[in-house]
């Protein structure tokens, strides 16, 4: 049974034969990278890289569910990545813009 259940994953269109496969695999690094900068100051981040990773989880959030087969590793770190990447934009625009209207009231 279990070998039954192991040669349908490893003949699967999404299996681990195919780039469907490994290419969201990979991802995981990204999204998990992401995570382990949750610690970084607000100021080391950048916004192009954060803008990349935020916009390709969304982008291929939505396309994932459309191709064929169903990629649902795919759909999964999309929208790890989205929401990481959204988090750290958020960080960065709170810290650039918030702390700067914070030192403008203190001077008044």
């Amino acid at each position: 049974m279990a070998t039954t259940k192991l040669h349908a994953l490893w003949n699967h269109p999404a299996g681990p034969k195919t780039i469907h496969f490994w290419a969201p695999t990979f991802k995981w690094g990204i999204s998990i990278a992401n995570i382990a900068d949750f610690q970084k100051p607000p100021e080391t981040l950048s916004y192009p890289q954060q803008m990349v990773i935020a916009g390709t989880g969304v982008i291929w959030s939505r396309y994932s569910t459309v191709i064929t087969p169903k990629n649902w590793n795919l759909f999964s770190v999309s929208l790890a990545m989205a929401a990481t990447g959204i988090y750290q934009l958020t960080r960065k625009i709170k810290h650039d813009y918030a702390s700067e209207t914070d030192h403008v009231v203190a001077k008044e």
